[in-house]
């Protein structure tokens, strides 16, 4: 009975879970992910705006969390959602690919050419690249780097604009 029961709500669950948009479920994967293991993230509540084979757009508000003593974005969170954008995209693609690799950034740089003074979308559209690189990752079994590039822009006030570029080194190994 118990069995049927738990098979019953597994099916319900499976179903209700059929019905979310996946925006929403990637949204709510990186801030259970920021609630978990970076609070940084979980304070800064990131959306995801875009999450395809190809690309991952990333949304943060400027509000009183988010933003600096001159009401823009402070450069703390312009670096930690760019972390999240280019992350995500590598998360993905080794949860798809079913092999236990560990992520990491090896280096950081970045391009502050605006203030971000609304909300700023950060998009990563590299996916196919990742997807391959994390597959060569599983294969060889040693760590290997990839330079990352996120893109920042403010589309209420800046359009297309870029407000700030920044490469991350992903760096992912084979746990093990």
């Amino acid at each position: 009975m118990k069995n049927a029961v738990t098979k019953n709500v597994n099916k319900l669950v499976g179903t209700f879970m059929d019905q979310v948009p996946d925006q929403l479920k990637d949204t709510a994967m990186i801030r259970f992910f920021g609630l978990t293991k970076i609070p940084l993230l979980w304070f800064i509540k990131p959306t995801v705006q875009k999450m395809t084979d190809e690309v991952c757009e990333i949304k943060v508000p400027l509000n009183r969390r988010t933003k600096n003593h001159l009401d823009s974005m402070y450069f703390g969170v312009l670096c930690a959602a760019a972390d999240c954008a280019g992350g995500l995209t590598a998360m993905k693609h080794i949860r798809k690919s079913g092999r236990p690799i560990a992520l990491s950034f090896k280096d950081f740089h970045a391009e502050f050419l605006k203030r971000a003074e609304g909300d700023t979308i950060f998009t990563n559209t590299q996916g196919k690249e990742i997807e391959k690189f994390v597959q060569e990752v599983a294969a060889s079994g040693e760590r290997m780097n990839m330079p990352v590039e996120v893109i920042a822009t403010v589309p209420d006030k800046e359009g297309d604009e870029p407000v700030a570029k920044f490469t991350l080194t992903l760096s992912l190994k084979l746990k093990g």
